[in-house]
């Protein structure tokens, strides 16, 4: 007989089935299993007698399990799972102990890795029947670090008891939730000699300290666990006598040493871990990584929508980051936007009292509208100026955060009507989950008692039935807007229901109804019929709680999520079911959708950061590291190597420059590249990307599927434009009046201010470059020179062997290593035809301090050479790859490169003897 303190639920309108034939686990379950070989079948288990040579044994309080085997043999079957699964071996068998005085034994752990999604709950529990049929084990403690997980154990326990009755042969089996009020249960646990399943938070019984525990007894609020009763023990002592396997379900959560010691003084024979994100992976038995799980289509493809901020620095951002409290003051870190010589940069500051962020931004025009610090309540968390804007900490002011926030919501529901039109004639619920920062913008609680709608409550109605009333969905007769969503928060600020609703219910009505559909009734949740389908959530669903038939997670948060990419999308990991509760594994059914407010570049970054950080292995390029490096070694006796020595003369000399050009050119030149090649400046935008993640033993990558723009409706304050174009520029300001005026563009500024600005100071600069190039004129300075002895700085330099290129002859070079760019074949080739040409005298990859000083920044050329011809020629080349046909274009070269090329060219002009030439091979050089 199976009992459960689980309360009824409605009659479900499916029934969830499950495969006991997955391999991978029956891997999962097998490799624990195997640890305990070596002890008594369950064949020859008796609870009558006390027998040193079985599973189970009699304690004063009732039946316990009894291990055997030794540690060595537990150590060795350890190592033989994981020779089988390509694991490490363990030196040893890593074992825990309890450290406050109470002797219950060392015990060791066992970590199971499996990904979200693919059925870990399933295989721990199916390992609790195999380790009682195979070993006859009996008492099991499964310690929860949430309400969510708990409930998501508790709901495994119950819609798996047909399945694994039927395939166990009807074996008795008991589970139980851990109830405070009622500590008899424990009695049976201890007492019973069926299969016993606790399940705990852990919270019920880690809040104790030793010294703690009698001061909380006195106001009756310790752990009633841990307390002693009338009886003369407290009632952990059933447990612990009762000497259980102990699964932990995501230990990553039960490593402080708090919670380490409270799950040691339960007396565990051993730990099983299991989770997809460890912290720590003692003596790892199993692992099913994201990347064997992706590829082998065990859960959900992903795919990411982006929407994001175009860059927009014309609004006032100012965000709080955080404040310092002192004994007399008080001050406030913010991120706002700061003009920098490259143009304006968000960047952090502190401010106090009295501040001006006009000043500290270095006089930006959009704060010099009184942004004075006012008031610093770090108690309420915001920050008050002198023009009454008020900003809290989460909420950053003068961003589009609401235009973003609400664009994330539209796409969510468009995604779920697109997917929803796909799915239902399948017979398939859609289900969208909304993960929010803060509760009131969803459900705000007045103080009057009533409850009212957040904005994000408000948009996501107003979208709804926007979408509702499209032709294109017609055919899906959805439910109305305001009975299609609810949220279930794991805490509010006032002490009220946190499941109550909009609807008229009241506050226990609304609490049963919420929290058992969403965290108990997944059946009638993935009912097509039953009208929620986008759940709003604070933090209660991050973890342990999932449902098959989540295709949509959306993140919506004013500042910057803190919430994990791995926990994010393991909401929505497993395989959708139909509605007879079967399994469908259909890859271009199977697809998670994450709506998110950055690139998907970043997105995938971040998800394999997050993978590599918990052990994943990907198998990329060969990363640059010490081991890597070559060192670069000077020939000796450089210094009277007559042909370098003749080389170096030629080309030793230093030169300087002067510019003539005249100003109204400039004007003219610079006021016709505004008008005519300067792009039109639009409104801010904001972009929205739809993009696959592929996730291979290669790593993760985006992949984009679409992409478009939508203007942003704003309005500015207009800036000083001459004054910081001119800045960018270093103009005088009567010049870069003049340009303005005549490029006949001004008008353009009024739709993006700071665009206007950055596109303006980017063509002024330009034709600045080159009028400054065209009248450029080089001279030499007599008794100026480049230093010979600077070659020696060179000596016993380290580089990366992929930057090198050894060299086989060193006669006729510096060096034993030419320094070269690593994706660089024209350098790399010049290099190899230089020492394999016989007529090459002598030649020399240049040094980096060997540079021309020119208007548009300083250039290095590549290469000097000494040929024998006729006569001996000298020359300084310049390698590039080729563009059409055999030789360089140079229009193909970056302007900037191609103005410091032609200053190269007339630096050169001074040295009679020297041929400078931009080449893409020595051929080309000779020819």
């Amino acid at each position: 007989m199976l009992a459960s303190s689980l309360p009824a639920c409605e009659a479900a309108q499916m029934k969830l089935q499950f495969d006991a034939n997955q391999d991978y686990q029956l891997e999962a379950i097998h490799a624990v299993v195997s640890l305990f070989e070596g002890q008594p079948d369950a064949s020859q288990i008796s609870v009558e007698r006390d027998d040193e040579l079985s599973s189970l044994k009699l304690t004063e309080t009732g039946v316990a399990n009894q291990r055997v085997i030794t540690d060595e043999q537990w150590l060795a079957n350890l190592n033989a799972v994981q020779e089988v699964h390509g694991i490490e071996l363990s030196a040893a068998l890593e074992m825990m102990k309890l450290e406050d005085g109470i002797d219950v034994g060392a015990f060791p752990n066992f970590t199971v890795e499996m990904e979200t999604g693919t059925g870990k709950t399933y295989v721990y529990l199916r390992t609790v029947y195999e380790l009682s049929k195979t070993w006859g084990f009996k008492k099991f403690v499964i310690v929860v670090p949430s309400i969510a997980i708990r409930e998501g154990v508790l709901k495994s326990l119950q819609i798996t008891k047909e399945h694994f009755q039927t395939h166990y042969n009807y074996e008795r089996v008991e589970f139980t939730v851990y109830d405070s009020t009622k500590v008899n249960q424990l009695r049976n646990f201890a007492l019973s000699n069926a299969i016993q399943i606790l399940v705990i938070n852990i919270d019920a019984f880690a809040k104790d300290s030793t010294e703690a525990d009698s001061a909380a007894k006195k106001k009756n609020k310790g752990n009633v666990i841990n307390q002693v009763r009338e009886t003369g023990i407290a009632p952990i002592e059933f447990i612990r006598a009762a000497h259980p396997i102990v699964i932990l379900d995501e230990p990553q959560n039960l490593e402080t040493d708090n919670r380490k010691q409270a799950i040691a003084r339960l007396a565990p024979m051993c730990t099983l871990r299991y989770s997809a994100t460890h912290r720590n992976t003692y003596n790892l038995i199993y692992t099913l990584d994201p990347v064997r799980a992706y590829e082998k289509g065990l859960v959900k493809q992903i795919g990411v929508d982006s929407v994001i901020e175009l860059k927009d620095a014309n609004q006032a951002f100012v965000e709080v980051e955080g404040f310092k409290t002192g004994a007399r003051s008080v001050s406030a870190k913010l991120s706002i936007w700061v003009n920098q010589a490259q143009g304006p940069a968000k960047k952090s500051i502190t401010v106090k009292n009295g501040d001006d962020l006009y000043k500290l931004s270095n006089q930006r025009e959009i704060y010099r509208e009184s942004f004075i610090v006012n008031e610093i309540d770090a108690g309420e968390g915001f920050i008050t100026f002198a023009n009454d804007v008020r900003v809290r900490a989460g909420s950053p002011h003068g961003a589009l955060t609401d235009t973003i926030l609400r664009l994330q919501v539209e796409a969510t529901i468009r995604r779920h009507f697109e997917k929803a039109l796909k799915l239902h004639p399948l017979g398939i619920k859609v289900l969208s989950v909304f993960f929010i920062d803060r509760v009131a913008n969803y459900r705000v609680y007045n103080e009057d008692g009533t409850v009212s709608k957040g904005k994000f409550a408000e948009w996501f109605e107003e979208i709804y039935e926007q979408y509702r009333a499209k032709p294109d969905f017609a055919g899906l007769r959805m439910h109305e807007g305001t009975r299609v969503h609810n949220g279930y928060f794991s805490q509010d600020k006032r002490a009220v229901s946190p499941f109550e609703t909009l609807t008229g219910k009241t506050n226990a009505d609304a609490e049963a109804s919420t929290f058992e559909l969403i965290m108990r009734d997944k059946e009638r949740l993935l009912d097509i019929a039953e009208p929620l389908a986008f759940i709003f959530s604070h933090s209660a669903l991050r973890e342990g709680w999932d449902n098959p038939n989540v295709f949509q997670i959306c993140t919506l948060a004013e500042s910057k999520s803190d919430i994990k990419k791995r926990q994010e999308i393991g909401r929505g990991l497993r395989l959708c079911v139909n509605k007879d509760g079967e399994r469908v594994f259909d890859r271009a059914v199977n697809r998670l959708t994450v709506i998110a407010n950055e690139s998907y570049e970043d997105f995938a970054n971040q998800l394999q950061t997050e993978m590599v950080e918990a052990g994943v292995k990907f198998k990329r390029e060969m990363v640059k590291n010490e081991r890597d490096k070559i060192t670069v070694r000077l020939k000796k006796g450089y210094d009277t190597d007559n042909e370098f020595l003749m080389l170096w003369d030629k080309i030793r000399a230093r030169t300087r420059y002067r510019v003539n050009y005249d100003t109204g050119d400039l004007i003219t030149k610079a006021a016709k590249r505004i008008k005519e090649k300067m792009p039109t400046i639009e409104r801010p935008k904001v972009a929205l990307t739809r993009a696959d993640i592929i996730i291979s033993a290669a790593g993760v990558n985006g992949k984009q599927t679409g992409f478009r723009t939508q203007s942003m409706e704003a309005k500015y304050v207009m800036p000083d434009f001459v004054g910081q174009v001119q800045t960018k520029t270093g103009l005088a300001k009567s010049t870069v009046a003049r340009i303005l005026l005549d490029s006949g563009r001004l008008a353009d500024a009024v739709n993006n201010p700071q665009a206007f600005i950055d596109h303006a100071a980017e063509a002024v600069s330009a034709v600045k470059r080159e009028v400054l190039v065209d009248g450029v004129e080089y001279f030499k300075v007599e008794g100026l020179a480049y230093e010979m002895r600077r070659f020696e700085g060179d000596d016993l330099m380290d580089v990366f062997a992929s930057n090198v290129k050894a060299v086989e002859n060193q006669e006729k070079t510096l060096f034993s290593h030419i320094v070269i760019d690593s994706n660089s074949n024209p350098e790399r080739n010049f290099a190899q035809a230089c020492e394999d040409n016989d007529d090459v005298l002598f030649y020399i990859k240049l040094p980096r301090w060997f540079q021309i000083e020119t208007p548009v920044g300083p250039y290095n050329p590549d290469w000097a050479l000494a040929y024998r011809n006729d006569r001996v020629l000298y020359f300084v080349a310049e390698t590039k790859k080729t563009g059409s046909g055999d030789h360089v274009q140079l229009d193909l070269l970056r302007p900037i490169e191609e103005l410091r090329i032609e200053c190269g060219k007339r630096h050169f002009k001074n040295f009679e003897e020297v041929q400078f030439k931009v080449v893409s091979s020595l051929t080309e050089l000779l020819s």
